[in-house]
């Protein structure tokens, strides 16, 4: 992709911060929008209101940077903002990776990277997962193919579970039943059976 201007990126990135800053006023296009500056890496060099060329190295010091020179928010409210949007929060992670050129012993690396690396079962962790280890199945969430919790199950990276409801045994029979395969249920009927 070429490039954009600094001044073009403005527009990009003034609509955003605008976004972020407004009381619900287009909050269904944030996404959308973010996605774009990301894409078109528009946080990295732009033109303020005023006239002033800013330059940013991290996506993670656009986002916290006071406005009009940066977003003004915080990376968990952009997290917030485009969590139903697997193709966002992918490309949301990848910008707040840690940039190769930048090693682990350097003064600032690991202090930034603290707070905005995902874990555990978040579904930025899995997609980050899901790219390094299996990227056929991180391309079939990000085309909506498959959601996150299934590729990291189909991966092997999470375990299968359902929840049985606990109302009557007869329920739970029949959570079980559609849930396992017919020697897994015998095999569980087994082991409930055995005394303790």
């Amino acid at each position: 992709m070429t490039p954009r201007s600094p001044k073009a990126n403005s527009v990009l990135v003034q609509a955003l911060g605008s976004g972020i800053r407004s009381t619900g006023n287009g909050l269904t296009d944030l996404p959308l929008l973010l996605r774009k500056v990301m894409e078109e890496e528009a946080w990295r060099a732009f033109v303020t209101p005023r006239g002033e060329l800013v330059e940013h190295e991290r996506f993670v010091d656009f986002v916290t940077t006071s406005p009009t020179a940066g977003l003004g928010a915080t990376v968990e409210l952009l997290r917030t903002i485009v969590a139903a949007d697997e193709v966002t929060l992918d490309l949301l992670d990848r910008a707040l990776q840690r940039p190769s050129h930048v090693h682990r012993d350097d003064d600032q690396g690991d202090v930034d990277n603290i707070h905005i690396r995902p874990s555990g079962t978040s579904k930025e962790a899995g997609l980050r997962r899901l790219r390094k280890d299996r990227p056929d199945l991180h391309a079939d969430v990000l085309a909506g193919r498959l959601s996150t919790h299934s590729a990291m199950v189909k991966a092997g990276f999470r375990k299968r579970k359902i929840s049985v409801p606990v109302s009557s045994a007869e329920d739970a029979a029949q959570a079980i039943k559609r849930n396992l395969e017919p020697e897994q249920v015998k095999e569980l009927a087994r082991l409930l059976a055995e005394d303790d």
